[in-house]
């Protein structure tokens, strides 16, 4: 079964219209090959290169001479694992008229594959990429999207068993293969262990302390393993806002597991009766929405707010503008609390949407909307009614 991208397909043939180059960055196994490949079918002539594959490395072996003759689009699949390419590509990308577009597809952020940033800095846009979202596999399936997640393999797999099992193998071989292949030595063992301990702290506020004393490190390992972890797109620090108010505000990350169908195998959830029995049912559909809404939500910054009080708001989105408060409960009825209405107060908030799993969107009062899980995509079409 194949499903269909056209949002994110377009963001990318957009961007290769205006730049030289487009970075398309995600975890491993989301989809970007097969995507690209989409891509490289309209647009021809193109070239595709698996660095994964011995003979792609071999044509690669002289890069100038393999791609300074090439024309239309040149794919080139897992960059990371040649970084030595970025300074042919900065040449390549720098001829006038230049006759060839490249599309490279990574696993690992900019940070972590030095030189990303600093050799193609102003030739290439990056376009983010992660598993599938709701609009793309229609939201009445997100009680399936998810347990399983949006990894392809993982959501698509003909039953819950067979889903898990592929996640179970994707966790061991991205530990025990992928993080070595970027030139990171850490024992699998210590980062899984370290994986799921933040499973059982997902939505919760980072606390360098905490992990390193359970794990028998220093803080600053546990920093750098969370880092990495980031880094790799499978975990997200959601950075606080704060600002200048007579209050004591958080100032540290909340800590997510990016993929709900990941976090769900961390925690050995494997059937959705065990999801809605479990201790993390309410931090699980928080952190479901949180990537819902900023996979969905194009040019924009996100954030979460808190105070020390008990004020919060799970997702802050900064756009053109306006501050758009997001609250995640997993209830049938969804009502207004004194914490949202601390935060329309202090942070000046435009509109609060508090996203339920229900089957109505209403509104509560002015400014303020419980909005089904099925229209998730209202935030994306919000023009700033009042």
């Amino acid at each position: 079964m194949f499903v269909p991208r056209p949002e994110l397909e377009k963001r990318i043939v957009k961007a290769l219209e205006h730049n030289p180059g487009v970075v398309l960055i995600g975890p491993r196994q989301c989809g970007k090959t097969t995507l690209a490949r989409k891509i490289s079918a309209e647009i021809l002539p193109s070239e595709f290169f698996d660095l994964e594959d011995p003979r792609d490395l071999a044509r690669l072996d002289n890069p100038m001479l393999a791609l300074e003759d090439l024309k239309g689009l040149v794919i080139l699949d897992e960059i990371q694992r040649k970084p030595e390419l970025l300074e042919v590509l900065r040449v390549l990308m720098d001829r006038p008229n230049n006759p060839a577009s490249f599309l490279l597809l990574g696993s690992a952020s900019p940070r972590l594959v030095r030189g990303v940033s600093e050799t193609l800095a102003g030739r290439v846009a990056f376009v983010p990429m992660s598993g599938f979202n709701l609009m793309e596999v229609g939201p009445h399936s997100y009680k399936r999207l998810w347990l399983r997640g949006g990894f392809p393999r993982s959501y698509l797999a003909p039953d819950d068993e067979v889903s898990i099992n592929w996640r179970a193998n994707f966790v061991q071989t991205f530990l025990e293969r992928d993080i070595p292949q970027l030139g990171i030595h850490i024992p699998s063992s210590a980062l899984r262990r370290f994986w799921t301990m933040l499973a059982h702290y997902h939505g919760q506020i980072w606390n360098a302390s905490t992990f390193a004393e359970s794990m028998g490190t220093s803080p600053k390992t546990a920093r750098r393993y969370l880092d990495l972890l980031t880094d790799v797109f499978v975990i997200r620090q959601l950075q606080p806002w704060y600002e200048n108010i007579k209050k004591r505000q958080v100032k540290a990350p909340k800590i997510f597991v990016r993929d709900s169908g990941l976090l769900h195998y961390l925690l050995g959830i494997d059937e959705l009766k065990g999801l809605q029995a479990h201790p993390k049912l309410g931090a699980s559909w928080e952190g479901f929405v949180i990537e819902q809404v900023t996979s969905l939500v194009q040019l924009a910054d996100f954030y979460f707010w808190g105070t020390y009080a008990g004020a919060e708001i799970d997702l802050l989105i900064m756009k053109a503008g306006q501050r758009i408060g997001v609250e995640a409960k997993y209830t049938d009825a969804p009502k207004i609390t004194k914490s949202i209405r601390i935060a329309i107060e202090d942070l000046g908030l435009h509109r609060v949407f508090i996203v339920y799993p229900g089957p109505k969107s209403f509104p509560l009062e002015d400014r303020i909307y419980a909005l089904s899980i099925l229209d998730i995509d209202k935030i994306v079409k919000d023009r700033g009614r009042s």
